[in-house]
């Protein structure tokens, strides 16, 4: 079958670092102090090359099989530029005489040309260098693979036996437990070692005997029954004990395993609320809610049963496998000889089942998330009537995780006979050698039960480890899953002696560049100070990046370039929750939890009083609808809020706000979906309120804007117009034209209406 085929190895080329290319490359190929150095594979006809760029403080180098192609000074160039293409990017520069294309690669280096090109932006900007061999690319260093989106580590390099060491560090906490089951499981060991040698008493001693037989018929059987008896009241007795020892064996596991998932849980959960916006974005909701449910429950399945299992198992094969061979070396040869091969193939299958179950495991998660969109986006779903588009994509999603499982599960159970095969021989060779042995009177009938048990307590362990590899290739997977996020290391950390400061609310932006994506800058050298009390208004087209400042404002990310001060102090030196704790924020995407209108609310200040709540909601303008709601403020309004209207939903997140009181005040089109006759009531309340705290509030309504202290207008990501309302009007700037287009669009409305 198709399927069975194992892939050819295929030659990765791996990754080079700025250090490697260049060593390369000749002495004297370019001039300058080195800023970065990177790959490139292709030329500019598309075709494959062995490029490769270096970047240095007077200009930009690149070559092609270690010959020079192309050169851009710095003083010759006005910028550099990083642009994303159909499956491939290239690096350009714009001179004097046009723009002129560096070098173009597939991108599978488009991270390293991203990051290439801001360095060089940031150094052009600041001055200042940092170790080029500091560049990381999303490659593995060993194999020189492409990670996977949201990986940081690789599957296949991964260090099983460092993995699995972690992980039964995990068990530590549940250690009394763990010893309990170990200790009935040598217990229920025993005994199960002793039910062969009781049965081959029962049948050599009574079942077989003739002298037995002859006592029993001359009337003389008392004691032969007696004896009997108590043989099979021992072999009962045998039984249960296994039984029992079983049983509280499972209920210490189950101790065990029910502390241990919580724990896992927690620990991963913990970690993804550390991570940044950034880090998390990499990753889809479906990877990370199976990761926090599927693959904690294939670890704790896997400390709790297949650890303790493998223990079993592998002690029951030594101890059988010494008794064999002091009873009957040649048996016990016999038996084992088909064990090599057995281990042989289950080796070679090991690493297709590591790919495998990857396969597997994606295909899972992209079901996650396709089915997570859905209920999320329901409200969008029904309004645009595509149910059965949806119902497709989510078919489309689960038949192809099932198509995957199937092969899979296919596979195992084309190889998990054979391996059963493979080993049952040994069964084969003792019949057959017990056979000659009864024949010829020199082994009785009792020890080849005896020695038949035995093998049956030896097959059962090696039965159990053929299914090894498939048990550890979905434990390694999971493994490397949830240890990829809990060694993610945080991008927005805060500092070893992080500050927990009063702010005032001086706000400084200086010099601040920043980019979602790598090599291209949403933000590029903003300036900007906001004294205590102030109120500015950010005004600008969409994506010029205004709600970017709010984003670098709460430390949801961190400059690219510049910095960022309260009251004199960096960001970076401030603890985040001293910093977001006194930051009040409406974002333009409303979002409140399933719950009560009084929780949601009280949110942002889990202490607050109830007449607090009802203030903060009578400012927000809240109070009047929400009394008007079947429980009033403990309506349950559902999730997201989806049973309240848009402004009603932005009202409470106002009141949410205001309730938390807090210094900096953040406003992102936080009246967009109210009425005109709302909106009026809220701003003078905003207004009363932003006396006292520093505000930055983002409005395309410029009207709203009419009590901000001053105004600042975004474009293309540069700050290019600051100032008053009538400041910025007498300029007849960018401002002036988006005002004179808002008036003419609120004369046109009327006019459509008569």
């Amino acid at each position: 079958m198709k399927f069975l085929k194992f892939r050819k190895k295929k030659t990765v080329r791996k990754a080079k670092k700025p250090s490697q290319i260049i060593a390369s490359l000749p002495d004297g190929a370019f001039s300058g102090e080195l800023i970065t150095a990177f790959s490139y594979d292709l030329d500019l006809d598309g075709a494959t090359a062995d490029g490769s760029v270096v970047i240095t403080e007077d200009g930009v180098f690149a070559f092609e099989g270690g010959s020079p192609v192309r050169s851009v000074l710095l003083s010759d160039a006005d910028e550099f530029e990083y642009h994303p293409l159909v499956g491939a990017c290239e690096m350009c520069a714009e001179t004097k005489d046009g723009p002129v294309v560096i070098c173009r690669s597939s991108c599978t280096n488009a991270e390293t040309m991203a990051k290439g090109v801001r360095r060089l932006t940031r150094f052009r900007e600041t001055g200042k260098n940092v170790e080029a061999d500091g560049d990381s690319s999303r490659v593995c260093p060993k194999c020189g693979r492409r990670l996977r989106p949201g990986m940081t580590s690789c599957i296949k390099c991964a260090n099983r036996a460092s993995l699995v060491k972690r992980v039964l560090k995990l068990g530590l906490p549940y250690k009394k437990w763990i010893i309990i089951s170990v200790i009935l499981f040598f217990a229920g060991f025993a005994v199960s070692l002793l039910g062969p040698y009781v049965n081959r008493l029962l049948v050599d001693g009574y079942i077989d005997n003739e002298a037995a037989r002859s006592s029993v018929l001359g009337g003389d059987g008392g004691a032969v029954f007696r004896g009997f008896l108590l043989t099979v009241l021992l072999m009962a007795a045998l039984g249960l004990s296994t039984y029992l020892f079983r049983s509280l064996r499972n209920l210490s596991v189950m101790e065990a395993s029910c502390g241990l998932i919580v724990d896992l849980r927690r620990l991963v959960f913990d970690k993804i609320e550390k991570m940044s916006v950034k880090t998390l974005s990499r990753r889809t909701s479906g990877e990370l809610m199976r990761t926090v449910t599927w693959d904690t429950a294939q670890i704790e399945r896997f400390i709790t049963t297949d650890v303790p299992n493998l223990i079993q198992q592998t002690l029951l094969l030594v101890a059988v496998t010494v008794i064999i061979c002091l009873k009957d070396p040649i048996l016990a040869l016999l038996i084992i000889v088909p064990v090599p091969l057995g281990f042989i193939v289950g080796v070679k299958v090991g690493s297709k089942f590591r790919r495998m179950y990857d396969k597997q495991w994606r295909a899972g998660s992209f079901s996650g998330s396709v089915l997570h969109d859905i209920f999320s986006g329901i409200r969008v779903v029904k309004a645009y009537r595509t149910e059965k588009k949806e119902e497709a994509r989510y078919d489309d999603a689960i038949v192809k995780e099932r198509d995957i499982e199937m092969k899979n599960e296919t596979v195992f159970n084309l190889i998990d006979p054979i391996l059963s095969f493979v080993l049952n021989l040994g069964t084969v060779l003792l019949l057959l050698y017990s056979g000659f042995k009864i024949i010829s009177g020199a082994m009785t009938l009792g020890e080849v039960m005896m020695y038949t048990s035995y093998a049956g307590l030896l097959y059962g362990p090696l039965g159990w480890m053929t299914r090894l590899p498939r048990m550890l290739s979905r434990t390694i997977t999971s493994l490397v899953k949830i240890f990829d996020i809990i060694d993610e290391t945080e991008d927005i950390p805060d500092a070893e002696a992080a500050r927990e400061v009063a702010v005032r609310g001086e706000v400084e932006f200086d010099n601040v560049s920043f980019g979602y994506d790598e090599g291209i800058d949403v933000l590029k050298g903003v300036s900007l100070k906001v004294k205590p009390g102030e109120m500015v208004g950010i005004v600008g087209k969409s994506g010029a990046g205004k709600s970017t400042m709010i984003n670098l404002l709460m430390r949801l990310y961190d400059p690219g370039g510049g910095s960022i001060r309260i009251d004199g102090v960096d960001l970076r030196d401030l603890s985040q929750h001293s910093l977001r704790s006194q930051m009040g924020v409406v974002l333009q995407e409303t979002f409140l939890f399933h719950g009560t209108v009084y929780d949601n609310i009280a949110y942002a200040s889990p202490g607050a009083s109830r007449e607090a709540v009802i203030t903060a909601a009578k400012a927000a303008g809240a109070h009047k609808f929400i009394v008007k709601l079947t429980d009033g403020y403990d309506t349950v309004i559902g999730e997201r809020g989806h049973t309240l209207s848009g402004g009603e939903r932005q009202r409470v997140a106002i009141a949410r706000a205001l309730l938390h009181d807090p210094k900096i005040l953040i406003l992102d089109e936080a009246t967009s979906s109210l009425d005109t006759e709302t909106e009026h009531d809220i701003q003078e309340t905003l207004a009363r309120l932003t006396e006292d705290r520093t505000t930055f509030a983002i409005a395309h309504r410029l009207s709203t804007l009419r009590n901000a202290t001053f105004l600042i207008v975004l474009d293309k990501g540069k700050l290019v117009e600051s100032g008053t309302h009538e400041e910025l009007m007498r300029q007849g700037g960018i401002y002036h034209g988006l005002v004179m287009a808002q008036r003419q669009m609120s004369r046109i409305a009327p006019a459509k209406q008569n």
